[in-house]
């Protein structure tokens, strides 16, 4: 034990006096993404039961459930410290999927499709709201200079949990059918909790909590306290556009996917399996980067450059799928683009956070998370649609992406520089 954690003191830069609350982090991660990866293949599979213009109405779905339950959750971190907030959106979350094993078990093989529709909402705000609470926590309990060096490390937790996940589903569903596979991801969310009281106890949070009730916002208030502290901060709203082009193209490559898939697929067994061997081979190459190079990458190249490797893979993405239309080139863009997100970019972003106040962290945070992000899955949708409508192909998509991607580009960069001056003055302070 003592050689391994030698090794990855080696490869991360753990200081001492962080390990104890970096294995937990870890474990949280862990267990929360095991339970998500658990359910996801079953949600992509669910979303293709119907025609595209029906999966476009199930993202305007989730936007409307994410923007309905978005100021609850805002009400909640203003009024509760973390340890209390953290594991009630847990234990709900894990009661929902109680409910729907129930509803499952009990209903009738006919009502099938609508309860498949609800679940593909459902499943995609709780990905959402769980990730972002995670994330929240993560910058609140660590450094600027701490998540540099360790939030690939923190992502390695949550991508084994995601390979862990995606595998138990691919090697059980035929064994005990998708609805039992309800009850493991509650479990694995239960799990997380633990993880969540246990590193509540052990790391001490740089900014302190405000009194319950301090402000007296709630319900709709704390929903627009989000959208002043966004429209007040160049950086936070440079970070919502970011965001909004990335769920803008992962909405067009998710219904180029959804049609390749629908053509080459006939039943829903073998869509299942296909998507579970995507999150697989997706996860574990993520998890190599993370384990290996994130936190070097980002220290070499900064976070400006971090951030580009999306728009630049998405580009590529466009126009190999324009020429290409087949699973196996859609397997490839798929799987390097969301590693990338998932080892790179996704941890890059992160760090963005460290460098703002708590009500940023928590209630704008979780407001870009969610409603900016929902709102790209939904503008992503129909314009899907409009392009389908005009009779335009991938050719015409990847075209008009060149000069936005660009713009994606010079974004990040303006990103990275920013959060760099921040650090500064934070340090300076």
């Amino acid at each position: 034990m003592g050689a391994l954690t030698a090794r990855l003191r080696s490869l991360v830069r753990i200081e001492p006096g962080e390990s104890k609350a970096l294995g937990w982090s870890c474990a949280y991660f862990f267990l929360l993404l095991s339970s998500y990866y658990v359910i996801r293949p079953l949600r992509d599979e669910m979303g293709l039961r119907g025609t595209d213009d029906a999966l476009s109405w199930l993202f305007v779905g989730t936007l409307a459930g994410t923007v309905a339950l978005n100021p609850l959750f805002g009400a909640l971190v203003r009024r509760y410290p973390r340890r209390v907030f953290v594991p009630f959106v847990y234990h709900v979350l894990a009661a929902t999927l109680l409910l729907f094993y129930v509803l499952l078990r009990i209903m009738p093989s006919d009502s099938a499709l609508p309860v498949a529709r609800v679940f593909f909402v459902w499943v995609s705000i709780f990905n959402l709201f769980a990730v972002s609470v995670f994330w929240g926590f993560m910058a609140d309990i660590w450094s600027s200079a701490q998540g540099k060096r360790l939030f690939g490390l923190v992502g390695v937790g949550g991508t084994v949990g995601a390979i862990a996940g995606g595998a138990l589903t691919a090697g059980l569903v035929h064994a005990v059918g998708a609805t039992r596979l309800l009850l493991l991801a509650a479990i694995l969310l239960e799990g997380a909790v633990m993880a969540v009281r246990r590193l509540a106890r052990i790391a001490v949070p740089r900014s302190a909590p405000a009194p319950p009730g301090e402000d007296g916002l709630t319900g709709p208030k704390a929903w627009l306290e989000g959208f002043r502290l966004i429209a007040r901060s160049p950086y936070l709203a440079g970070i919502c556009l970011f965001l909004l082009l990335y769920a803008i193209s992962s909405t067009f490559l998710y219904f180029e996917q959804a049609r390749i898939t629908r053509a080459a697929f006939a039943d829903s067994a073998s869509r299942v399996a296909f998507f579970a061997r995507m999150d697989l081979a997706v996860n574990v190459i993520a998890l190599t980067v993370q384990l290996f190079l994130t936190g070097r990458i980002i220290g070499w190249v900064g976070l400006g450059a971090s951030l580009a490797v999306m728009p630049l893979l998405s580009a590529g993405g466009y126009l190999l799928l324009a020429l290409m239309p087949v699973v196996p080139v859609l397997v490839g863009v798929q799987v390097l683009r969301r590693a990338a997100e998932f080892a790179l970019v996704r941890p890059a972003r992160e760090v963005l956070f460290t460098v703002v106040t708590r009500d940023e962290k928590y209630t704008a945070k979780s407001l870009i998370d969610t409603f900016v992000y929902r709102g790209g899955d939904v503008i992503g949708a129909w314009a899907d649609r409009l392009l389908a409508a005009l009779g335009a192909g991938g050719g015409t998509l990847a075209v008009v992406f060149l000069p936005l991607g660009a713009a994606w580009v010079g974004l990040a960069a303006w990103l990275g520089r920013r959060q760099r001056a921040l650090a500064a003055r934070e340090e300076n302070r």
